[in-house]
């Protein structure tokens, strides 16, 4: 079986799995499917031959696969087991589209379809082998592209006794969630540097990503008949509508780009008595994501201070992520070497801050410069997603070529 044919097969196999991640989960793995795809991938790993296996209780997947050669660094691959929560990804069913002849794509047979007029990069895919949905769920393809990719790299390494690095590779859960990474084995993935698998169209690579937080904002009121309500009764919902109608227009993800932070009001739910607002706070420059807390901070106090409430507002700020630049800017060699390994592939990388964040983020925070690499995906977390498999061929090749050219 040639290689592009073991790529697609390990794909179609991962995406039977059902690992979307569950929001405010207290515990990781939070959903029993990831743990059923980090054991299936163990006993995968075990068959090619890798060693210092561990599964933890975490079902966070770590094995190592010594160089070949003297001297040689230790690079870190990594790609995440959930898909997102934000659509589901039970019993997904893909479609394998050969030789694309362009034009509309039906999902299934209901009314969801893909169009090059909503997604233009659809006209470069002319010819090539897609892989969709059937409009019913999302494909998956974040991240389990990312890991047929590792999978198949590792297997290319050594069935074909290419030079290479020593590898350690990861495979971990709730990442879509900022969960899995907190009880990560740092002192059992002892790297130089290392990769997520993690990013979109060919020849991404991204070091730079936001500086990440949430905040929850809850607000009390007292509820009675309406008929008897003058003077008596406090809105919740009222008081959380005026809070909100505080923030910045222009600051939110529907009116920015590129390096721009934003507020995102993300859930809104209560009643009279309890409302409930929850928030992304979002900024590459770490002052700019300090002020955006203070903002809240004050913004409460001040609701505090003017408003008649029976209970002060209540608010809930937790640290997500920060950006890697800092980590990654010491270690140039681990952005070098991927720029190199693509222009060998013949491609041109694509440096581009993140708009969200990677497992790679929090390694960055421990100290481990781990930038994030294309799978050839697009369209992630929807109804909509679907990867190329001459794009993942791409990642299998400059993953390849990275673990070789270290070996140098």
């Amino acid at each position: 079986m040639q290689y592009t044919d073991q790529l697609l097969e390990r794909f179609l196999n991962y995406v039977a799995f059902d690992t979307q991640s569950k929001p405010k989960a207290k515990t990781s793995p939070s959903t029993q499917g990831q743990l059923k795809l980090a054991k299936y991938l163990e006993q995968e790993l075990r068959t090619l031959g890798l060693q210092d296996i561990e599964l933890t209780k975490h079902g966070i997947l770590t094995a190592f696969l010594p160089a070949n050669i003297e001297n040689a660094p230790t690079i870190g691959l990594i790609a995440h087991l959930d898909t997102s929560p934000q659509c589901s990804g039970k019993n997904v069913r893909p479609e394998v589209i050969r030789a694309y002849r362009g034009g509309d794509i039906a999902l299934g047979i209901g009314d969801e379809y893909l169009s090059p007029v909503f997604y233009p990069f659809m006209h470069q895919l002319v010819g090539k082998t897609l892989i969709v949905t059937d409009g019913n769920t999302l494909l998956g393809a974040d991240n389990k592209a990312g890991i047929a990719e590792i999978m198949t790299a590792l297997s290319l390494l050594m069935a074909n006794d290419i030079p290479h690095c020593n590898v350690r590779v990861a495979f971990t859960p709730d990442e879509e969630i900022g969960l899995g990474m907190q009880f990560f084995p740092l002192e059992r993935f002892p790297c130089d540097w290392a990769y997520t698998i993690d990013g979109g169209e060919v020849g991404e690579l991204e070091y730079e990503n936001f500086n990440a937080a949430s905040a929850t904002v809850t607000f009390y009121g007292k509820s009675m008949h309406t008929g008897s309500a003058k003077g008596r009764m406090l809105n919740a919902l009222t008081i959380a509508c005026a809070f909100q109608q505080c923030f910045p227009s222009d600051e939110v993800p529907e009116k920015t780009e590129n390096k721009q932070g934003f507020f995102h009001l993300s859930s809104f739910h209560g009643d009279i008595e309890k409302t409930e607002l929850c928030y992304l706070i979002r900024d590459f420059d770490y002052a700019g994501f300090t002020r955006r807390k203070a903002f809240i901070e004050e913004l409460v106090e001040s609701f505090n201070r003017k408003e008649n409430l029976i209970r002060p507002i209540k608010l809930e700020i937790s640290d997500s992520y920060l950006n890697m630049y800092d980590t990654v800017k010491k270690v140039p060699e681990s952005v070098q070497l991927a720029d190199r390994a693509m222009q060998q592939c013949g491609i041109t990388p694509l440096h581009k801050p993140i708009r969200g964040g990677t497992d790679g983020a929090w390694l960055a925070a421990k100290g481990l410069a781990c930038p994030n690499i294309f799978t050839g995906g697009y369209n992630f977390h929807s109804k909509h997603e679907l990867i190329c498999l001459e794009n993942m061929q791409s990642a299998v090749e400059v993953i390849t070529t990275m673990m070789r050219m270290a070996a140098e």
